[in-house]
């Protein structure tokens, strides 16, 4: 561990050409995208960029190398989707520039066939002024993920004070305004990816990536966002775009077809387990509601959009029929039913502000008889542990699927110890499927999955003011293969010791 701290200080480096480090994403059974960005001095025409990977982190086992080529119309990033990869291995990787070197990065390609075990760490929320990002830095740490998921606000689009004040650990976001243009988002990137953590927990892992509503505009739908009045920031189309094009340049994400494409798409884990991502925020929301609006059971809304709602089904269903043991759906706002002391949904910007949409997705479950399904949520700021079925407060409900959330990296839900810890008592007295909730801390969960079992921890941060990879373990909660609920486990699974980790 003290070659990584060692490290921090060198990838860090304001100087370099590659001031905001490596990363790699997409991983497939052969291929993985490889990611960095270039800071040249001034601005060039073109810059070519060397790349190469390797089967051992001193990169003298070469398996490919490659030339490529940025310039400022990529704001400098660099991508490569290296193909005729080994199913299931290790991989160390670094670009070069005019004789200068990158960091040197590790990636994992998926594997093919049997597999025994899954390690993912899961993430969302990182608010740059709320605190450093030590639980990325406790991701980066361990040795034996096969990959971080990304459940979303990955940046936030607030200027200084208006959600988060890093004037006392000096986190002001930069630029200190709301981003709003192509290059107000590519400079808020460029700042989060300096952060030595942030590029650590990149660097050593693979990621899989989807963005929420903070990447563009809170509470963001298809055609609009609370956050944004035209007016003044002028056309949606327009700040959706450039806020798109940053994430897809500054994302270690395989391009769609079409730039303002869907982000949707899969992963298998072998026979273990199969990994649907998707779009709850731009593909095909419905705006939202208020709590007591009659529209939030109106089945013409929805959440996901026709096209991307079949797709998701047809996903479920071919995962099944394949025998896959597993079912992971990643994506950003709570399933689970929150509902106020009125019977309303306490947040219509969740699942439960689209009703239809739910009750689709649980009734196709059971008339297709899938089940293990685990749904891996962001968003909410919080920890939670859910048993999803279609009306969990009535006595001796049957739960056809189970929801795992995570903590915000840094941005809080409640801030109040006591506060919170009232609302998790109302919570644990009124909302019988809710099995876990921790509404205080902030950090990440560990998703450990085997034959038997799917297993989360929440990790949380014992501090957000000064840079520490120390975390405490809040809660662990297992599924058992075939019974879609929740039970408590003393402690965390076994560490097993992966392949070495990048220098």
């Amino acid at each position: 561990m003290m070659g990584i701290a060692a490290n921090r200080t060198l990838h860090g480096q304001t100087g370099s050409l590659f001031r905001h480090g490596v990363a790699s994403g997409d991983p497939l059974i052969n291929r993985v995208i490889l990611w960095t960005r270039v800071t040249p001095a001034v601005d060039e025409e073109v810059i070519p960029v060397e790349w190469t990977i390797s089967r051992d982190a001193s990169m003298s086992q070469i398996a490919q190398q490659g030339l490529t080529y940025t310039n400022a119309a990529f704001d400098y990033t660099v991508k490569v989707d290296v193909t005729r990869l080994d199913p299931g291995a290790t991989y160390y990787y670094r670009f070069a520039v005019r004789g200068a070197t990158s960091p040197i990065g590790r990636t994992k390609t998926l594997p093919l066939g049997g597999v025994s075990r899954l390690r993912l760490a899961v993430a969302s929320c990182s608010n740059y002024p709320f605190g450093f990002f030590n639980a990325y830095r406790s991701m980066a740490e361990r040795t034996d993920l096969d990959a971080v998921i990304h459940l979303g606000d990955y940046i936030y689009e607030y200027q200084n004070g208006q959600y988060g004040d890093g004037s006392s650990i000096g986190r002001i976001p930069d630029p200190d305004k709301e981003t709003v243009t192509l290059a107000d988002y590519r400079r808020r990137y460029a700042q989060y990816r300096a952060d030595p953590d942030l590029q650590e927990a990149h660097r050593q892992n693979p990621w899989i990536i989807v963005y929420d509503d903070h990447e563009s505009a809170n509470d963001s739908w298809m055609d609009g966002a609370e956050n944004h009045t035209e007016s003044t920031e002028g056309a949606w189309a327009v700040r959706r775009a450039a806020a798109l094009q940053a994430w897809n340049e500054w994302q270690p994400v395989r391009e769609q077809p079409f730039l303002d494409s869907n982000i949707y798409r899969s992963f298998r884990f072998g026979n273990l387990a199969d990994l649907t991502m998707l779009d709850t925020r731009l593909t095909g929301r419905s705006r939202q509601v208020a709590a007591n609006s009659p529209a939030i059971a109106d089945p013409n809304r929805s959440l996901l959009g026709p096209e991307q709602e079949g797709w998701f089904y047809k996903e479920l269903s071919s995962s099944q029929s394949r025998g896959t043991r597993w079912r992971l759906v990643g994506q950003q706002t709570l399933m689970g039913q929150v509902l106020g002391a009125d019977g309303t949904p306490f947040n219509p910007d969740q699942w439960d502000g689209y009703l239809a949409s739910r009750l689709r997705f649980l009734q196709y479950l059971g008339s297709n008889a899938i089940g293990n399904v685990v749904v891996l949520t962001g968003d909410l700021h919080s920890s939670w542990g859910n048993e999803i079925a279609a009306n969990p407060f009535g006595a001796g409900f049957a739960p056809q699927a189970v929801e795992f959330a995570g903590p915000g990296i840094t941005s809080p839900a409640i801030e109040d110890a006591a506060q919170a810890a009232g609302l998790e008592a109302q919570l644990a007295a009124t909302h019988p499927h809710v099995k876990y909730v921790n509404l205080l801390r902030r950090g990440y969960f560990l998703l450990d999955v085997d034959r038997e079992r799917a297993q989360a921890e929440w990790y949380h941060a014992r501090t957000l003011v000064e840079r520490s990879a120390g975390m405490d373990l809040g809660r662990t909660m297992a599924v058992a293969s075939g019974t879609n609920r929740l039970t408590a486990v003393a402690g965390a699974s076994a560490v097993g010791r992966g392949p070495e980790l990048a220098r």
